[in-house]
């Protein structure tokens, strides 16, 4: 038989009330999202990439020096992505059309060393500045040198910061198309164990970015 509660008693067995969220807790979260805001609008508009270096600069300017108050890259992309929605709708779809279809004329050209699409571009967060990452994975990464210097393409090589397995060994970046382009030459070793590995990257083939192209409105230009 169930139990009948008389007025003003209180049930034994019911959980606590939450209390209230402190000050401090409430101070942390409106500074998250101040600075994940404007983290986001410096990647929209300035063209800064590096989302650890964007949230940064961001808390820098808002005078939050505790790293609790510092934003994931997840957060932040939400506040991107809601940016460009709000304020570069029509700009960035027509934007990130072009940069799509730049990725896949260099992954043509760049078809015997294996590329794939990664970053902004194809994730979709892509800036009025950004550059189109790429991934290679030759059998050699002076055979990519190679490959650009018999066909007079000018590139900048660049040393990774970190090394291991997991690494790329160098940076190439080049022009093609007037679009910025970088890739990230690895080992096949490495290609083979993103493969295997429990976190495997966002990477898309040729195919898959030819799919994207396809499925973006179509009033994008042509």
């Amino acid at each position: 038989m169930g139990r009948i509660l008389t007025e003003g008693a209180s049930d034994p067995d019911a959980m606590p009330p939450r209390p209230p969220p402190r000050p401090q807790s409430l101070r942390t979260g409106h500074m998250r999202r101040e600075i994940a805001a404007l983290a986001a609008r410096m990647m929209a508009e300035d063209g800064i990439s590096d989302f650890g270096f964007a949230k940064r600069k961001a808390a820098k300017q808002l005078g939050a020096t505790d790293t609790e108050f510092l934003p994931n890259n997840a957060e932040i992309e939400e506040a991107l992505r809601a940016y460009q929605a709000l304020f570069q709708d029509e700009e960035h779809e027509e934007r990130l059309y072009e940069l799509r279809q730049a990725a896949i004329s260099a992954m043509h050209l760049l078809a015997p060393f294996r590329p794939y699409l990664t970053g902004a571009v194809l994730e979709g967060t892509a800036g009025r500045y950004a550059e189109v990452e790429l991934d290679l994975f030759p059998d050699s990464a002076k055979d990519v040198e190679i490959f650009f210097l018999n066909r007079d393409i000018r590139y900048e090589l660049r040393e990774p910061r970190r090394t291991g397995p997991e690494a790329p060994e160098a940076y190439l970046s080049f022009e093609w198309e007037e679009t910025p382009i970088q890739a990230a030459v690895f080992s096949t070793q490495a290609e083979r164990n993103a493969r295997r590995g429990p976190r495997v990257q966002e990477r898309a083939r040729l195919s898959a970015v030819e799919a994207l192209v396809r499925d973006m409105r179509p009033e994008a230009p042509k």
